[in-house]
């Protein structure tokens, strides 16, 4: 075997001197900084000595990395001081040592491998006692203990007066810092219906406390067996875990994406595209018909805007946020799992089964030492990808108001259990919703319809209503393209489980309608390389349209009359033209894109808050179901009642309401529809049937 202290000595004095160099100087100063050496294995240990130390370090880790301990404590440096207690952090293995969770088998026990995954559950930091130190209860000797198991371990007996009462002593004991981390495998990686798997991960020194759940690393370290069973009943099945010698925290940006050369190829060919919105369109749920303008929204869902960090320390988030709401059987679902596949990260999870706990962070009792950690939920784990909520609308109260951080400040505050922390959570967020009645009317506001408060729905950047309404020719193109797909479907099935008259060839014509115009796994890599390496700036042409745009929408508002749109609804169309300007991987945010987007926007805006009566847009109309004409008409019937009360003791009739609300330009439908909101509102309330009195706050 080649490894030995000395051999360690002359690799780290031929490539890591100046890491030496920095570590004696905090040693000499005598600060507790950093004591550890990160060694690039791909990089240096490779090439040295011909790989034979790197292959030695794969299959006999615990002799390798003592050695590599001691070579440290041999090596100079300028500050002439020893170097104890170091240690030497391994980390960038060839892809060749990166094991699946789920590909751990007993020929790895003891060897060192790379795992990757997505950070689950991780304890809170504790010291941890390697050498324990005891006075001895008769003769007051000193007597140190290495611990190597969990439970603390005394001296036999003293070796002075061989006594065996002994007093255990802290403050002369050496500890270190430990926790335990749980690692789950990605969720884009698993095959439908697989479940993730998940495995331990003992960290200890430096690299304890560094990691939050919902981080994606890789942890480097030697697999450990430990026989299950408690005490002296051991079973002969054993539990694996890691003992963590360093970790990597991968870049969040989709780093797990491995585009090669021709992929790379293939996405500028893309972008070069003219028709690339067109294509990009036809990519996302081909075999649902129609919904062009939604599918286009989500496009620009998937490729996002550009999340900034200001001076201040202000941060301004790049996701888009979208909501579709409409009748049953209009394909929302469905849109929602075809996104949840072909987005290069997603969670996607439902309304009626999530609680506040499922969506941000569980507090769970360790069942190893009866710690409490932190346990990852579902907008955390979607991270810098997509959270696809189905029917956002059945959700609790309590568990909804969980949405309202995850959107706009893009993190999860957790005080459980005694644990205070902030886990980030920027993802964008696909709801969908359906109306309380079970179908869509269009004459009645939308926050009336679907259950969710006013603040949550106003941070959605775009809502879009999917309306089952009767036209012959679209419901004819409709049934002949579900009548096509299924019947290509059975065609599929016959030619698969039985020999049939149909071939491939035959059926390609058929298939070509149904197949996406970009295959999913370039597009997942199409949205990585943009999300990673595009970052669009606005022109000033773009700029100028975008005010002429806001400026134009607002400056339609006369004094007393409706707000079209806000300062929400222009952050919206700055991050969607930056996303439109990333599907062609441009670097400049063009009028093009504007003029795209303002499209989205204005359709949005007309489907959700154009005021029936006026024909006006009013964005109260859509977040709180009031339009500026309905909240003039309020304040008109609350003068009437409270004048008409110092009449009436027992409340105002309600035809003495209808004709006096006659002579101000209201009639008596809109009149008694306004009655009923405001008494359901608690505005005013009926002493007796048909009278009504003013609710007054004292």
């Amino acid at each position: 075997m080649l490894s030995s202290p000395a051999i360690w000595r002359e690799f780290f004095q031929n490539y890591y001197q100046d890491e030496l160099n920095k570590i004696a100087g905090r040693i000499s100063t005598g600060s507790f900084g950093v004591r550890s050496i990160n060694v690039d294995v791909l990089s240096h240990l490779t090439i040295f000595k011909e790989g034979t130390l790197a292959e030695e370090l794969f299959s006999n880790p615990d002799k390798v990395i003592d050695d590599a301990r001691r070579g440290i404590e041999l090596t100079d440096n300028i500050y002439d001081v020893k170097l104890e207690n170091c240690i030497p952090r391994f980390f960038n293995l060839p892809l060749a040592r990166r094991i699946l969770i789920r590909d751990l088998r007993a020929e790895h026990i003891s060897r060192f491998v790379a795992i990757e995954g997505i950070v689950r559950k991780v304890t809170e930091v504790r010291p941890k006692i390697v050498e324990a130190a005891y006075f001895c209860g008769n003769c007051g000797k000193k007597v140190k203990v290495y611990q190597e198991e969990g439970v603390l371990k005394p001296p036999y007996e003293c070796p002075a007066c061989k006594s065996k009462r002994f007093t255990f002593v802290p403050e002369e004991s050496v500890l270190i810092d430990s926790q335990r981390i749980k690692i789950q495998e990605y969720p884009e990686n698993l095959k439908g219906g697989e479940q993730p798997q998940s495995i331990d991960v003992y960290l200890e020194g430096d690299i304890s406390g560094i990691i939050n759940p919902g981080d994606r690393v890789v942890i480097n370290g030697i697999v450990r067996a430990n026989p299950r069973g408690q005490g002296m009943k051991k079973l002969t099945h054993m539990d694996l875990f890691i003992e963590g010698n360093s970790i990597e925290i991968l870049q969040q940006e989709y780093e797990e994406f491995e585009i090669t050369e021709e992929d790379k190829k293939k996405i500028l060919e893309l972008a070069e595209d003219e028709g690339i919105y067109r294509k990009i369109v036809g990519s996302i749920a081909p075999s649902i018909y129609g919904y062009e303008d939604i599918k286009l929204a989500i496009a620009l869902q998937l490729f996002g805007g550009v999340p900034k960090r200001l001076p201040d320390g202000t941060e301004i988030r790049g996701d888009i946020h979208i909501l579709l709401v409409g009748d049953p059987g209009v394909a929302k679902s469905q849109l929602l799992r075809y996104v949840h596949r072909i987005a290069p990260r997603s969670v996607y999870t439902t309304g009626k089964g999530t609680t506040t706990a499922g969506l941000t962070a569980t507090a769970v009792r360790d069942e190893v030492d009866g710690r409490w950690t932190l346990e990852a939920g579902a907008l955390v784990l979607a991270d810098k990808g997509i959270a696809l909520v189905d029917e956002i609308d059945k959700m609790r109260a309590e568990d909804r108001s969980a949405l309202h951080e995850a959107m706009e400040q893009q993190t999860i505050s957790v005080a459980k259990a005694g644990i205070n922390a902030v886990l980030k959570a920027r993802c964008a967020l696909l709801g969908a919703a359906n109306p309380k009645y079970g179908r869509f009317d269009k004459y009645q506001p939308i926050a009336e319809q679907i259950n969710l408060s006013p603040t949550l729905m106003s941070r959605f950047d775009l809502t879009f209503v999917l309306t089952d309404d009767p036209d012959v020719e679209r419901d004819k193109a409709l049934a002949t393209h579900i009548l096509k797909t299924h019947k290509l479907g059975e065609k599929l099935e016959k030619m698969k489980n039985v020999s049939s008259e149909y071939t491939r060839q035959s059926l390609e014509a058929e298939i070509q309608k149904v197949t996406p115009a970009i295959e999913p796994d370039l597009l997942r890599k199409y949205v990585a390389y943009a999300k990673r390496t595009v970052f669009p700036v606005l022109t000033e042409e773009a700029e100028r349209r975008i005010v002429e745009f806001y400026v134009g929408m607002r400056g339609k508002a006369k004094e007393n009359s409706p707000v079209p749109i806000t300062a929400r609804q222009l952050e919206a169309l700055i991050r969607l033209a930056e996303a439109s300007a990333r599907i062609r991987l441009s670097d400049r945010v063009e009028v093009e894109d504007v003029e795209r987007v303002i499209r989205i926007i204005r359709k949005s805006l007309e489907q959700i808050a154009m005021d029936p009566e006026t024909g006006e847009i009013d964005i109260d109309y859509a977040y709180s179901g009031t339009s500026k004409t309905q909240r003039d008409r309020i304040m008109v019937l609350k003068k009437i009642i409270e004048e008409l009360e110092k009449e009436y003791d027992k409340g105002v009739p309600e035809e003495q309401i209808f004709d006096e609300a006659e002579k101000q330009g209201i009639d008596k439908v809109k009149t008694r529809e306004l009655l009923i909101k405001m008494r359901e509102r608690g505005e005013i309330y009926c002493p007796r049937p048909d009278h009504y009195r003013v609710v007054h706050n004292y």
